[in-house]
């Protein structure tokens, strides 16, 4: 065993049990730590010469300053009295301590020593695309529109953002009435679509009863969520770290929506409550919170002053689809360079050099040995492939951008919801009864944003039904690309991020044709009922473990 260089009492051992997984080896976690005291201690961990159980001892544990005992609920410092109020002030009188240890032991990057698990529920999913498009640091998991059915009411009404502007405004009664209309249509087409695509695909005596209905549901549901409008209520679940927590808070208090103030403010309230240290500096009162707010004003002011008179004439992506605007035709060789430096003594620009004047089979040869033993798509490609960037421009509808834009590890950019670009009509309800009401609810909404853009064009956006496509554009390199391509063409995601993904790949192998080889795990087949195979696997899977068990 690796010595720890750290002798402890039987006492100190006892103590320490409770707050680390192991007391002897030299690779361990901590457990029963507040967040606070677990980033302030990691903080301090970087300049100290101590292990960091004697660390735990010494500086926390033993510290009066930090009020240890009532803020673990520990009897092992000092004895005191666990009521809330008491432990409120031991937090208050100890905060000058954290932030104090957290300030002075290294720069913004200490505010990733904690974390939390914030809930956001009853929100829009334009909010909840705000809080997704905030990347590094936060895991989020949104409520999916293809397992739940959106046509719930609460005390007669459906579940939709009521925007205080624009429920003091004229617009008010013609909002209420466009998303009572499309939640209405939403629900009146669950019946009849169920029964036609039940009939399209009806079920195998040899697949079970429970796959294929929740087969059959997604499919439906992935059909109808066009109607849903981005006011539509959602839930959002998010796991990150107080770096991530206080750029996410600040973003929304400086957001020109009432509704991403609010959750700012509240998302501060109770964040505060659990990890006050990380994310002090985006209360509203702050001055880092100040100058941000002051600072996005007057950059997007500027933009959009200068967009509006220098862009007003350029053209602009009429039809839906995808389109790659930009890459390295030079990145072969760059990636094969990276590939081959850490097993070299060579220089990158000499690398790079070299491997540009390589025939095309020894090129291939380099390229290949990064990709030959991939057995499947969880076989993550190794980092020379980031060498490689590209840019698409897409225009689609907003159901698959807010399927997207979820993945991290990219740039992207989306304009306003619009209902300038047309809507996708699902071909299930093409040329059915189903689709003049379809068609007739989605051309209300359009009216209705075109009513109220003209004075709110932000709000107006909380009217636009998921089937109507938005302009954005994806910067990304070749690995995170891989991943995307991979996982969003699986056999049971939904039919049109399948194809956005599948088109992906084809552009890049097309426009690269020696990056084709990394795209070996797109599923490029067609799925009419493509989420029962996975529907089954799960099945299978509950199965062995009660068998198991």
């Amino acid at each position: 065993m690796i010595p720890t260089y750290e002798d402890f009492t039987p006492n100190q051992l006892k103590i320490l049990e409770r707050y680390v997984t192991s007391t002897t080896s030299n690779v361990f976690v901590l457990h029963n730590l507040p967040e606070v005291i677990k980033g302030a201690l990691f903080s301090r961990y970087s300049r100290s010469s101590l292990g960091l159980r004697s660390l735990l001892l010494k500086e926390f544990i033993l510290n009066e300053e930090t009020a240890f005992s009532t803020i673990t609920g520990s009897s092992i410092a000092k004895e005191e009295e666990r009521d809330v109020d008491n432990q409120l002030t031991a937090i208050k009188k100890a905060q000058n301590f954290y932030d104090r240890i957290l300030d002075g032991y290294g720069d913004d990057s200490i505010g990733e020593l904690g974390g939390a698990h914030l809930a956001v529920e009853n929100i829009s999913m334009l909010a909840a695309k705000a809080i997704e498009d905030a990347r590094i640091g936060g895991s989020p998991l949104e409520k999916s529109t293809r397992y739940i059915y959106f046509d719930q009411k609460f005390d007669g009404e459906y579940l939709f953002y009521r925007e205080p502007i624009l429920m003091t405004s004229a617009y008010r009664d013609i909002y209420v009435e466009t998303c009572n209309h499309l939640f209405a249509t939403y629900s009146k087409l669950v019946a009849p679509l169920t029964e036609r695509i039940e009939k399209q695909f009806p079920k195998d005596p040899e697949v079970s009863k429970v796959a294929y209905t929740a087969a059959l549901r997604a499919k439906v549901l992935d059909c109808l969520r066009g109607l849903l409008p981005a006011s539509s209520l959602t839930n959002v679940g998010v796991y990150a770290n107080g770096r991530f927590f206080e750029t996410l808070i600040q973003k929304m208090n400086s957001n020109n929506l009432v509704e991403m103030q609010d959750i700012g403010k509240k998302a501060f309230q109770e964040l505060f409550k659990v990890i006050p240290s990380f994310v002090r500096r985006s209360d509203v009162s702050h001055k880092h919170q100040k100058a941000f707010s002051q600072f996005l004003e007057q950059m997007q002011s500027e933009i959009k002053a200068i967009s509006s008179r220098d862009t007003v004439s350029l053209g602009r992506m009429e039809d839906p689809g995808i389109r790659l605007i930009s890459y390295d035709p030079e990145s072969p060789f760059k990636v094969a360079a990276a590939l081959l430096f850490s097993a070299s003594q060579g220089g990158l620009q000499e690398l790079q050099q070299y491997c540009s004047k390589l025939p095309e089979e020894q090129l291939g040869a380099i390229l290949d040995a990064a990709c030959n033993a991939r057995e499947h798509r969880r076989h993550k490609s190794p980092r020379a492939l980031e060498h490689a960037t590209f840019t698409f421009e897409i225009l689609a509808d907003f159901g698959i951008y807010r399927d997207l834009q979820r993945h991290r590890m990219l740039t992207q950019e989306r304009q306003l919801l619009t209902c300038d670009y047309g809507y996708v009509i699902p071909q299930e309800i093409r040329e059915t009864p189903m689709e003049e009401d379809y068609c007739k609810a989605i051309e209300l909404a359009k009216n209705t944003y075109e009513t109220i853009m003209q004075e709110l064009p932000e709000e107006a956006q909380y009217v636009v039904p998921m089937a109507y496509n938005v302009h954005w554009y994806f910067h990304v390199n070749l690995r995170a690309l891989q991943w995307l391509c991979e996982l969003r063409s699986s056999p049971a995601g939904h039919p049109m991020y399948r194809y956005v993904a599948q088109e992906l790949a084809k552009q890049v192998s097309n426009a690269v044709p020696a990056f084709e080889r990394f795209f070996k795990f797109v599923d490029y087949d067609g799925y009419e009922l493509g989420r029962l195979g996975q529907e089954i696997r799960n099945l299978d899977k509950l199965q062995r473990r009660k068998y198991d068990s």
